[in-house]
């Protein structure tokens, strides 16, 4: 699969120079000129292709701008490739992070570039219905190992806060919808006030992703394996059954252009339905049903609506990695916080 680019109107340069002088000596196989070049897409953080000679890399920093607290953690994506390196959880190997933002005016990290296949679009256009449930179980089998890593083994026992997850993140994306809303959005309120109302008991704790989505994914070019799992800024200690509705969105989001997933998956699409994909999960972890699924389903359109709200505003500013995308992000956060809605009112 080719590389995607940005064009020179949507790109974010920084300083290769500067970049070049401080790789020096620190990243191995970097021994002449270094080419830069930012992929498309990478709305949260600039994400940019290093080369020299036959050596590539993949550098990741925070946008430029005034940002979102705790938002566009690159230290924390970092730190989390580095702890999960040894579990059956595939992620790209670290060089090394850089905190001094004199470099190229954010922190950012430097990481091992992969070729594979990225698919953007959930329906799987591009392949073979025979070849689909092989990729959405392999995708299915990642997320159950990584709620299945033990963070107390992996160093990660103070990644965050165990416990209460759903009231901090309900507070935490509020806020941050908030900071960043741009005019009115009644059924994004309404959802705001049902939301803490209706947390469910169940407080189990594990390492989660934060945005577990099938586009985060670098695959084998031939094989339905994951080579690599990206984006993980949003990684903490958090309620699994956040990341596995987080996953599911698409069966209620178009995505792309394309419909939502449960108006295309089950019969011959090679797709499975959103409750044969949540079986699958909990057959996978050794959990029962889940009763308050809506509500889990709720928070991850809600909390996708209040990041995307975030993107429009910085797209706004001039600060988004893509400007063009950004644009397009204050339609998709209506949308959303309308979905979210409808789902509780069809509950």
């Amino acid at each position: 699969m080719a590389d995607e680019f940005s064009s020179d109107s949507d790109a974010l340069p920084i300083d290769q120079q500067a970049l070049e002088r401080y790789l020096k000596g620190r990243l191995e196989g970097l021994d002449g000129p270094l080419s830069v070049r930012q992929f498309a897409g990478g709305q949260s953080n600039p994400t940019y292709h290093l080369s020299c000679g036959d050596h590539a890399w993949v550098l990741r920093k925070k946008p430029p701008g005034e940002l979102l607290p705790k938002a566009h953690m690159v230290e924390r994506e970092h730190r989390i490739f580095t702890a999960l390196a040894d579990t059956d959880v595939p992620v790209p190997r670290t060089y090394l992070l850089c905190e001094d933002t004199s470099v190229v005016g954010t922190e950012f990290f430097v990481m091992e570039y992969l070729e594979g296949r990225i698919f953007w679009d959930p329906t799987l256009p591009e392949c073979a219905s025979a070849a689909r449930p092989g990729i959405y179980h392999e995708m299915n089998r990642v997320l159950a190992a990584l709620h299945m890593v033990d963070p107390q083994r992996h160093g990660l026992s103070d990644f965050g806060r165990p416990g209460n997850y759903f009231d901090r993140q309900i507070g935490r994306w509020s806020k941050q919808y908030v900071a960043a809303a741009t005019g009115e959005l009644p059924s994004m309120d309404r959802v705001m006030e049902w939301l803490p109302e209706h947390v469910p008991a169940d407080d189990t704790s594990c390492v989660v992703h934060g945005d577990y989505r099938l586009d985060n994914m670098i695959f084998h070019p031939t094989e339905p394996r994951v080579l690599a799992l990206l984006d993980w800024e949003l990684s903490t200690l958090g309620h699994p059954l956040a990341d596995l509705a987080y996953n599911c969105m698409p069966y209620h989001l178009p995505s792309r252009g394309a419909p939502p997933l449960k108006e295309v998956a089950g019969g011959d699409s090679g797709i499975p339905l959103e409750r044969d994909y949540v079986a699958e999960y909990c057959e996978r972890v050794g959990r029962g049903t889940i009763p308050d699924w809506n509500f889990y389903m709720v928070f991850s359109v809600f909390r996708y609506a209040a990041i995307v709200q975030g993107v429009y505003a910085r797209g706004l500013q001039g600060n988004a990695s893509s400007a063009e995308g950004a644009r397009e992000m204050r339609a998709r956060a209506e949308q959303a916080a309308d979905v979210a809605w409808e789902l509780i009112q069809a509950a």
